[in-house]
């Protein structure tokens, strides 16, 4: 019922949605009469807001691309495949061109979206039921106009971590004087996305209080995402005048507003909290049946609609591999976990492991069996988990763009770094994350550290195990200026788990398994149930085993440490982020068409 609704409303909202952006500063100049029509009513103002919630889904969206393909790689994740320049694979392995085809249309859809977002803006505040209306309709539209900000911050959120200084469009594209615009630095746009946002969380009520629910915004989402932005605002990033990953001299204040802004949200206990079983998160966004009565999923992007722009991939491009001939349908492979990031885990306590990492595939059988120690996927979208079979790409899975769990340690990490050391509170803060993730083995929990760098150091890793494959992990190296550190940390780490040193000294060359019958059990219980030879996965994987490629009979071998050659690493076809480079890659190139669309725009350093 809950995309049922909105989908619905998608349609009407196309009333509305014809003047924006068909291309990259490529604008048809719209009515202005015809505008003004759209706003003279609550109902079609709340359409056309609703055509901009239209922009955030889609193969261009959160519905595949930008959730995807754009955080690829960090140290948990990356992209499978060969190398081009080209596609999805060059984005993954920081080799993109400036003509990458999986580029262009994000990077339209979001300036779309922003070009909708303006003319909500402008239009909502002029309008009759705005001005004087019932106090209803004035309520109502309030927050419509609310929504609007919010969302024209979350496509340029997205916009500038992904290519950095853009140009500020900040009024509709018809009321420009001049379309073609030059880069604005990002700190400016920030700002004015902050403002914004402090206007916004005033305008939209509660989860509680809220006529929409699950649905929409919520004042929750606002000051979640004002969080989010102050937390970039203040970090570090590439600057263009430098060539330099730099973060400003006044980067403490931009910390104390995200502390303020996650405090008042943790202060409303009943309007969110942590789903107290960490795996029924990501169920509840395959299905309108909700397992999340805690209501940990403070902003999804509803997939619904069975089609290419209101419908997501997810779970057929990424997510668990099933084969096409399962009961389930065919799906799931696109990215795939470093074999180290499995390792990352406690292998015993906790549960996140085996939730965010697939070390299983779907056979023809429908019967799950180990994969490779490459071929492992993310674990958090699995086609098995949806009520759709057969050969539909399009499984009607959500994509979480923000959660209690992150309003928490975004808190913990900007009170340790305004107050110099964690409070209790922010140790406490940490602390409810990793026993929910360690539930019925807190004896096992680690130390909370209690001095500034160790503290922050236990943040960097608990968003590590938190988050994976929610396109979080890439993008919180960025502002930490830590991501050419983790990248080459794990390259480390990799040449050692495929010679078996240090941590990775015990660890099987090869497993031996076979099928067994896939209930669709908790993750923890169906791992421990796989059948492989010498016992569960949390000995085998965990023992060197045999140490031959040839299986015992009845048994399949599959290649672990033994699946880690040379290739993996420096091969400049298959190699784990073979073309990065420090203050150059961490942005994207601007899109050829965008650069040839606007004569102002210029392109990034270090791409053609």
């Amino acid at each position: 019922m809950r995309r049922k609704s909105l989908y619905i409303i998608l349609v009407a909202a196309g009333i509305a949605v014809a003047p924006s952006c068909k291309k990259y500063l490529a604008v048809d100049s719209p009515s202005t009469i015809l505008i003004e029509e759209t706003f003279k009513t609550v109902s079609n103002s709340n359409s056309a807001v609703v055509g901009v919630y239209a922009m955030l889904i889609g193969d261009n969206g959160y519905g595949s691309r930008i959730a995807c393909l754009f955080p690829q790689s960090a140290d948990d994740f990356k992209t499978s495949g060969d190398y081009s320049a080209d596609d999805r694979r060059g984005i993954s392995m920081y080799g993109a061109s400036a003509g990458n085809t999986d580029l262009i249309n994000p990077f339209n859809q979001l300036f779309k979206g922003i070009e909708r977002a303006n003319n909500c803006i402008k239009y909502i505040p002029l309008s009759n039921p705005y001005k004087s209306g019932t106090a209803e309709e004035q309520a109502t539209m309030r927050k419509l106009y609310g929504e609007a900000l919010t969302l024209r911050a979350q496509f340029y959120y997205e916009a500038i971590r992904n290519w950095g200084d853009l140009p500020a469009h900040f009024v509709p594209a018809a009321d420009m004087v001049d379309l073609y615009q030059a880069r604005v630095d990002q700190d400016t746009i920030y700002d004015h996305l902050l403002n914004d946002l402090a206007i916004a969380e005033d305008l939209i009520p509660w989860r509680s209080k809220s006529p929409d629910k699950n649905l929409r915004l919520t004042k929750a989402a606002v000051k979640g995402l004002r969080a989010r932005i102050a937390l970039a605002r203040g970090g570090y990033a590439l600057r263009t005048a430098t060539h330099t990953m730099e973060r400003r001299s006044d980067y403490k204040k931009y910390y104390e507003i995200a502390l303020k802004e996650c405090k008042e949200i943790m202060d409303q206990p009943g309007e969110h909290g942590l789903n107290p079983v960490y795996e029924n998160i990501f169920k509840s966004l395959h299905t309108s049946t909700r397992m999340d009565d805690a209501h940990e999923l403070i902003f999804e992007v509803g997939a619904f609609g069975g089609n290419a722009s209101t419908d997501s991939k997810l779970g057929y491009y990424n997510g668990l591999r099933h084969n096409t001939s399962s009961k389930f349908g065919g799906g799931g492979g696109g990215i795939n976990a470093l074999p180290t990031y499995f390792y990352e885990f406690d292998s015993i306590a906790d549960c996140r492991r085996d939730v965010t990492i697939n070390c299983f595939e779907i056979d023809k059988d429908s019967k799950k069996i180990m994969n490779t120690g490459i071929a492992m996927t993310d674990g958090k979208f699995r086609r098995s988990w949806t009520a759709i079979t057969g050969t539909s790409q399009n499984l009607a899975i959500d994509w979480p763009i923000l959660r209690f769990a992150d309003i928490l340690l975004m808190y913990a990490e900007a009170d340790n770094e305004v107050n110099g050391a964690p409070s209790s509170l922010a140790q406490n803060a940490l602390d409810m994350v990793r026993r929910r993730a360690y539930a019925g083995h807190e004896d096992k929990l680690p130390a909370i550290p209690a001095d500034k760098e160790g503290f922050f150091k236990a943040i960097v890793q608990e968003r590590l195990l938190e988050f994976g494959g929610e396109g979080i992990r890439k993008y919180d190296l960025i502002r930490w200026n830590l991501l050419a550190t983790k990248l080459s940390e794990t390259k480390t780490k990799l040449r050692q788990f495929m010679v078996g040193e240090g941590r990775y000294a015990n660890l099987p060359l090869y497993v031996y398994t076979k099928p067994a019958d896939y209930n669709l059990l908790p993750s923890v219980l169906e791992v421990s149930k796989l059948d492989n030879y010498g016992g569960e996965p949390a000995k085998t994987l965990f023992e060197p085993g045999l140490g031959a490629s040839t299986a015992p009979s009845g048994y399949t071998s599959k290649a672990w440490r033994a699946a880690v050659n040379e290739a993996y690493l420096t091969n400049e076809l298959k190699g784990y982020v073979y073309y990065f480079e420090e203050n150059k890659k961490e942005l994207f190139p601007i899109p050829t068409d965008a650069l040839n669309t606007n004569f102002k725009l210029k392109q990034n350093f270090g791409y053609n």
